[in-house]
């Protein structure tokens, strides 16, 4: 059932957790917009698939189509000069045994959410959607339930205005994500994120996999190809 009359503005980078927030908007919210953040990301690559996958998915329903609404890129590129992560620059990546995984961007998620409710504010949208998950995730701080609780009551009072962060990936796994998206559209879409979305940390388009694109071996894409066995796997 949709909620009319209310809008949302969808965090959307072009993979495969905000492609299935976009239909999981497109399935509730009677105008979605989307948001997308070229940050100096290594795997930039993303960027140019987001176009694509926004027209895919519309296209799976008449309704989806009238619903969505305008794209708004914006450039965030100060992050890549401030932070120190192998997302930013050409260094390993790699997860240690204690801290944070070298991809850890220090504020990403703080930083979009800041811009995506400047957006929202400006465009009359009170939900802001994001694919923040902490049950299959790579231990980033600031996609936690905690932290994303924290922040919509920071954008609150510090906008005067009442923003909905909607997590729906939150308490998934990655296999129960390749359901969701299932459940809203069908195979049609499990094969639109499959094919068109793009997570490999490296960037790398060469090869597709079951899948979908990837280097195969980053944290990102050991995560989507271990979901999707597990989703194939109940079938």
């Amino acid at each position: 059932m949709t909620v009319e009359g209310q809008g949302a503005l969808v965090l959307f980078s072009g993979g495969q957790d905000s492609a299935t927030c976009l239909a999981w908007a497109l399935d509730r919210f009677s105008r979605v917009e989307t948001v997308g953040f070229d940050y100096g990301q290594r795997h930039v690559v993303e960027m140019a698939c987001r176009s694509r996958v926004r027209e895919a998915i519309a296209g799976l329903r008449p309704a989806w189509h009238q619903r969505l609404g305008c794209d708004h890129p914006v450039d965030l590129g100060v992050l890549a000069t401030l932070a120190d992560s192998a997302l930013t620059r050409d260094t390993e990546i790699s997860v240690p045994d204690h801290g944070l995984p070298t991809t850890f961007v220090p504020g990403r998620n703080l930083a979009f959410l800041t811009f995506a409710a400047i957006v929202a504010y400006r465009r009359g949208l009170r939900r802001l959607v994001g694919g923040m998950c902490e049950t299959d995730y790579s231990g980033y701080p600031d996609c936690r339930d905690d932290t994303l609780k924290a922040m919509q009551l920071a954008l609150n009072l510090g906008m005067e205005r009442r923003f909905v962060i909607d997590t729906p990936l939150m308490w998934l796994t990655k296999a129960a994500s390749w359901r969701l998206a299932e459940q809203l559209g069908g195979p049609a879409l499990v094969e639109v994120i499959r094919v068109e979305t793009h997570s490999c940390y490296q960037g790398d388009r060469t090869l597709i996999h079951p899948w979908g694109y990837g280097c195969a071996a980053c944290p990102a894409c050991q995560l989507r190809a271990a979901g999707w066995e597990e989703y194939r796997g109940a079938k």
